[in-house]
Parts: C-alpha cells; sequence; structure tokens
C-alpha cells in the first residue's frame, strides 16, 4: 500500500563538492531548503557591509578558513571570530558586518527570501551581490 504523501527524499549534497561550482565572492548558493527556510553556501573574503535583518536571526557555520562578525550591540561593539567548524547566531536587530581577511567559505541558515544584505544597510560595494540566493550551480 502506497501513501501518497510520501516523497522521494534527494540524494545527499557534499558541500566541498557544492563550493567548486562557483567562484563569486558574497553570493550565496541555496544548497537545499529546510521548511521555509534556505541552507546556502557563500565563498567570502574582504569585507561585507554593515546590515541588520529586522524580523531573523542569521546562523552561520564556517566551513573552511576564518570569518570576523563586527557586531553593533546596546552595549557597544565587539568583534566575534569563528574558525573551522565554528557556529554563531547573529540575533534580529542585530546590526553585523562579516569579514574575512584570508577568505573563508560559510554555510548559512535563514528563511527563504532573505535579503543577503538584511533589510537595512549602508552603501553596498560592488564586490557584493544583493541577492536572496542563487541556485546552485549558476
Amino acid at each position: 500500500m502506497s501513501d501518497d504523501t510520501t516523497k522521494t527524499a534527494p540524494d545527499p549534497i557534499l558541500l566541498s563538492d557544492a563550493l567548486k561550482t562557483f567562484e563569486a565572492l558574497w553570493s550565496p548558493r541555496i544548497v537545499t531548503r529546510v521548511n521555509d527556510y534556505d541552507v546556502r553556501i557563500s565563498k567570502v573574503r574582504g569585507e561585507h557591509v554593515w546590515h541588520v535583518h529586522e524580523y531573523t536571526d542569521e546562523f552561520f557555520l564556517v566551513l573552511d578558513g576564518a570569518l570576523d562578525i563586527r557586531l553593533r550591540e546596546t552595549d557597544g561593539e565587539r568583534t566575534v571570530t569563528l574558525h573551522t567548524g565554528a557556529v554563531f547566531v547573529v540575533p534580529r536587530g542585530t546590526w553585523h558586518k562579516p569579514s574575512a581577511v584570508d577568505g573563508a567559505s560559510v554555510l548559512f541558515f535563514e528563511p527563504s527570501g532573505t535579503p543577503s544584505v538584511g533589510d537595512r544597510h549602508d552603501e553596498v560595494p560592488e564586490h557584493v551581490d544583493v541577492t536572496t540566493g542563487h541556485a546552485l550551480g549558476n
């Protein structure tokens, strides 16, 4: 007896292979979706832009390299440094600016349709892609 609500599970995705499909920096690729959330990967180097996500937290997992995230908090600015394997969540409403002097590969987990530069941001430099994520392989 078959259940019409049963779906075929997708094939596993090797993140190291997925990262080889693009070179663009600060231009996230959507690896998969979980409910209403995107799982995105990005290659980063240099600085992003100060920005804030008003309605959602932003989850970071460093896959390779090191990522600094500057934060503007109620008691001042601070920087957190994430090395390979480290995770960090920027709480909604917190201005932040990621950077990676030597480059890094990062996995993000955030609601589908979330802009890469948040709901509000400083002027966006040319090297930062303003997107809600690109399909993997594009």
